[in-house]
């Protein structure tokens, strides 16, 4: 087993479940290693995800995201499921080449280019927070009950201060660092600026203009508000396929590196950080049932994509637009849900559904 030592500021110290978490991140990253826990053979992963694709295609359950006006037009039976292994193959059934609005799913992704920046996750920890909200993720509650403000990188006000950390000498700058760093995940794709996108979601953000506005005031954003605020909303209304998504999270499956590109995104030392972070807050408010059940490292958006990582293995990816009450999409949760259980990917152990 590979011991890590947790190092924190006293400003802004973890709680121990926290703690406890990245420790078994770090030490499930190492186990779950590709070249310690055999994949499963290339048949029985496409089989797997027809089977998914098959049992949840006719489920009608939720509905598309209304605040966001432009997502209640998105095709509701839209369906798509992939997984990318950590050598780039990739085993695909349904609408897998659709291009979605990427929402919340970019967040992890702006984190890992702010930890590259700074030379480490500590940043996320002094500067943005770790802990799990318990709350919606637009929650602007969240701001006033915990002390960190921003609380962590997965929710709205986290990843608008992470926005605002990336270094950058301008507005122009800022917004191609982040639109360049998701294509590197991406694998180079020349993933678009769902414009129709980014206007409506910018002319109704008058909830994460609070929220930037709050964080500016508690001194937890680090740039003009307004400017971090239209980076985020631009970084929200990317175009990206089930696909692209399936490789981005294989980059993280990959200790950091693209399978396409070969580019190094993430420092190896990093990852585990990064996994630990979606785990413990990147299903919303679902995290902890998220964990309970198929025990993965994952991010949803309100688009209808979530990107699921088994550390060293390959990535989950799955989009469809209806959501449930806590925003995350119901055929993609459940066909995730369903690839764990039957592959065993859990990272806690076998969880068969």
């Amino acid at each position: 087993m590979i011991r890590r030592e947790l190092s924190v500021s006293k400003a802004s110290v973890p709680t121990i479940v926290t703690a406890v978490l990245l420790a078994t991140s770090s030490a499930t990253y190492a186990k779950g290693d590709a070249d310690c826990v055999p994949m499963p053979e290339a048949e029985q992963l496409q089989k797997v995800v027809n089977e998914a694709h098959a049992k949840f295609k006719d489920l009608k359950e939720g509905k598309n995201a209304d605040y966001i006006p432009i997502l209640k037009t998105i095709p509701s039976d839209l369906f798509g499921v992939v997984i990318a292994t950590r050598d780039g193959t990739m085993y695909t059934a349904g609408d897998v080449d659709y291009r979605f609005s990427i929402q919340s799913v970019s967040k992890p992704f702006t984190a890992a280019l702010v930890m590259q920046q700074y030379g480490g996750p500590q940043v996320i920890v002094d500067k943005i927070g770790v802990e799990p909200t318990g709350l919606p993720f637009n929650s602007k509650m969240a701001l006033e009950i915990y002390k960190g403000r921003s609380v962590n990188p997965m929710v709205n006000a986290g990843a608008i201060a992470a926005v605002s950390l990336v270094k950058a000498s301008s507005e122009d700058d800022r917004w191609g660092k982040v639109l360049t760093n998701l294509r590197d995940f991406a694998g180079g794709a020349d993933l678009p600026l769902l414009e129709e996108v980014f206007k409506s979601e910018y002319e109704t953000s008058w909830s994460n203009r609070g929220i930037a506005n709050l964080l500016f005031n508690y001194q937890r954003l680090y740039s003009d508000p307004e400017e971090a605020l239209r980076v985020y909303t631009k970084q929200c209304s990317i175009g990206v396929s089930t696909k692209e998504l399936a490789m981005m999270g294989a980059t993280l499956a990959n200790r950091g590196v693209n399978p396409k590109t070969g580019k190094r995104l993430l420092d190896e030392r990093s990852v585990p950080e990064l996994l630990a972070i979606m785990l413990t807050a990147g299903f919303y408010d679902e995290s902890g049932l998220w964990s309970y059940e198929a025990g993965l490292p994952s991010k949803t958006g309100v688009g209808g994509g979530i990107v699921s990582v088994v550390p060293g293995k390959y990535a989950i990816a799955a989009f469809s637009p209806r959501l449930n009450e806590a925003g995350n999409s119901v055929r993609a949760l459940k066909a995730i849900r369903y690839i764990s259980g039957k592959l065993g990917a859990d990272i806690f152990g076998p969880n068969a559904e």
